[in-house]
């Protein structure tokens, strides 16, 4: 029987099916995260579906619509009877296999949706936008002043306001008549830093907003702001549709280099996504997207440069140079985003080729140039971005981790949503883990836990989780230094200590009908892979500031924000320090964004600072590699961390543990 392989994003779970297989069948023999409540009748529509198309290397696969059956008369029903899909949809119940294809499954598709956990922090911000609301009473149109109705305006404005000099755009021009009419000669103007008009309204308008945006190569979150109060009114987030050209930021460099067209297909999936999030947050505040008169945007400066339409490969490979390290500013229809016609995007700078603007946005946030400590800020995504110093001198560099902290590249790794497994403690003698879920305040040894995840399930686990679950392996003495699995456990422990081809994994769950969350060997060597380059990034840093210890860290981003530091020093994912100097410092990214989006002078600050930092590039310093491989081991191979092993007891290694697979790789290659 013909066949046809199926890759389903975000999960990247993949599998072979027969010709003429439903789509939402092949989901859920894979245990894909895809809704539906209808039995496949095609009458909820909560699995629709969109399919890639182009070529996809890394899965193996040529994906094309024409890989699946046409339009069905269900689907037709659907859209005409209930509510029209978007375009490029279609119900999984109804769509058949015909061919390879990657499947993308849309947030509002998935039954766990993918939590924000790029909240907005609560902060006292300066408010000055640029953007700000001016009322005035314009002169009425008389038959003995011959001037036109936009000069009656700019008078008024100059007269009440003593704003000078205004400009303005023409398609200001096709509504101003309207508005002052409808006013009575009484309406509320837009000006843009006091320099130009942007829109103008009948009467008085106290309220216009604004949506700070932090681009992820994960996750994209955004925060609307009420630019007259400064309030953040509501954020939403989605992940990256870019995903779907691969996981991580250099995968997606090497699919534009494979692909002409491919810079202009990830830039598109950018924008619709922007779009998405802004069309959620206007849907949830009801406001309409014409109230919209300013973006501010921060990201990795690869996401930097697909979301302003420039080709991102010589970002690369060295000299990893970028368009441009200032500023941008553009008008926000020059993007394709949705928003007023005359809204604007302000995008922070960068700092070097792989230290984009989000790393500013935390700077902006945190101040380390203001600090007198030796202040370590280090914003954990699939690229690090690390930034070291005090008011004396800054560094910055960035490291590849890759987007392993994130649950990618981890055998039951998921994205941060109910039912992901996020806090672990394992029983240094019974090696037995019990563990916390999200969407449930109970432990899993806890009386009712059963019955509080029963509509959640245990469906893997996430960063936060997975950075516990291997400190805890190591402390429970169930991994090596090395972070080799102990398999000479396996007898003692039979039930949580089981073999994996040539290694062992360690059971972290197991369900009634005998389905195991479990981390494997390779679990633990992505990890290790992910820490180690961190670390070395930073100890780099600390040789080039010459200093021997770090006296305060602060974690950002999503997977920063909701690790514990504890677990994170134990793995050496960050420097020995005072635990009780190290924290969270939450979405400092997405704050930097909506500071320089509610103070103005804010950006003139940011784009001073960041042309004080050294940058460091660790693809051409010859130490990186020797950290690196030092830095492999837990929580390091030569670093004594004393204040870590002062409040964590440091476990006994019971003699060399083995390595079996990477023996038998070294016997099979003599």
């Amino acid at each position: 029987m013909s066949t046809a392989k199926v890759v389903f994003l975000p999960s990247g779970r993949r599998g072979e099916f027969p010709i003429g297989t439903p789509l939402l069948q092949a989901a859920q023999k894979l245990g894909v995260d895809i809704d539906s409540i209808c039995g496949g009748r095609g009458l909820c529509g909560r699995c629709q579906i969109i399919c890639a198309e182009g070529s996809f290397p890394k899965h193996g696969i040529t994906s094309s619509l024409e890989h699946l059956n046409a339009f069905t008369a269900t689907e037709e029903r659907y859209n005409q009877e209930r509510k029209p899909m978007a375009a490029g949809r279609r119900l999984s119940c109804h769509t058949y296999l015909q061919g390879d294809v990657v499947i993308d499954v849309p947030p509002d598709s998935q039954v766990h949706k993918q939590l924000v956990r790029k909240a907005a922090e609560q902060r006292d911000i300066v408010l000055n936008p640029s953007v700000t609301l001016h009322y005035v009473e314009v002169t009425e149109a008389d038959m003995h002043d011959p001037k036109g109705d936009l000069q009656r305006l700019l008078d008024a404005l100059e007269f009440e306001w003593q704003l000078t000099g205004l400009s303005y755009e023409f398609n200001l021009l096709a509504n101003l008549q309207t508005a002052l009419r409808q006013g009575q000669w009484a309406v509320t103007a837009a000006v843009y830093q006091n320099k130009q008009i942007l829109a103008v309204w009948p009467g008085l308008r106290e309220t216009v907003y604004g949506v700070a945006i932090d681009v992820g190569s994960t996750t994209v979150a955004a925060h609307l702001c009420d630019l007259s109060t400064g309030a953040v009114l509501g954020s939403s987030s989605l992940m990256n549709p870019q995903i779907r050209f691969g996981e991580d930021l250099m995968s997606r460099v090497s699919y534009v280099m494979m692909h002409p067209e491919g810079a202009a297909a990830l830039t598109q999936a950018i924008h619709d996504g922007l779009n998405t999030v802004l069309g959620q947050l206007c849907q949830d505040q009801a406001i309409q997207r014409e109230e919209i008169l300013e973006l501010v945007l921060v990201g990795n400066p690869i996401m930097h440069h697909i979301f302003l339409g420039i080709n991102p490969i010589e970002l690369g490979g060295a000299p990893f140079a970028l368009a441009t390290d200032e500023s941008v500013k553009i008008k926000a229809s020059e993007m394709g985003l949705q928003i007023h016609p005359a809204g604007r995007v302000y995008v922070l700078p960068c700092i070097a080729g792989h230290v984009g603007a989000d790393a500013a946005g935390v700077v902006l946030a945190e101040e380390p140039q203001l600090q007198e400590e030796v202040t370590l800020l280090v914003d954990v995504g699939t690229n690090a971005e690390i930034v070291l110093g005090n008011r004396d001198q800054l560094f910055a560099c960035s490291s590849p981790t890759g987007p392993a902290f994130e649950g990618a590249q981890i055998s039951h790794g998921q994205r941060a949503a109910p039912g992901a497994i996020e806090r672990v403690r394992i029983d240094p003698l019974t090696k037995q883990a019990r563990f916390r879920v999200i969407g449930s305040e109970l432990w899993s040894d806890q009386a009712g836990f059963a019955e509080a995840v029963a509509g959640l399930g245990v469906n893997g686990i996430c960063g936060s989780g997975i950075i516990e679950v291997i400190a805890e392996m190591y402390l429970a003495a169930v991994i090596s230094t090395d972070g080799v699995i102990d398999g000479r456990l396996a007898e003692q422990y039979p039930e949580l200590i089981i073999p994996n081809g040539r290694t062992w994994s360690y059971v972290v769950y197991r369900d009634s009908a005998g389905q195991m969350i479990t981390v494997t060997q390779n679990d633990v060597r992505q990890i290790q892979l992910a820490k180690a380059a961190l670390y070395a990034g930073v100890r780099l840093l600390m040789d080039k500031m010459q200093v021997q210890q770090v006296e305060r860290i602060r974690l950002a981003g999503a997977f920063g924000s909701h690790i514990d530091v504890k677990h994170a020093m134990v793995l050496g994912l960050i420097p020995d320090c005072p635990l009780d100097k190290v924290s969270s410092a939450g979405n400092a990214a997405g704050t930097g964004a909506r500071i320089a989006l509610l103070n103005q002078e804010a950006r003139g600050v940011i784009e001073t600072v960041v042309r004080q930092i050294t940058k460091i590039e660790t693809a051409v310093e010859p130490k990186f590699q020797e950290y690196f491989v030092e830095a492999m081991a837990f929580p390091h191979k030569t670093d004594p961390f004393p204040h870590l092993f002062a409040v964590v007891e440091k476990p006994t290694q019971s003699g060399a543990i083995v390595d079996d697979s990477s023996q038998r790789r070294r016997r099979r290659r003599v």
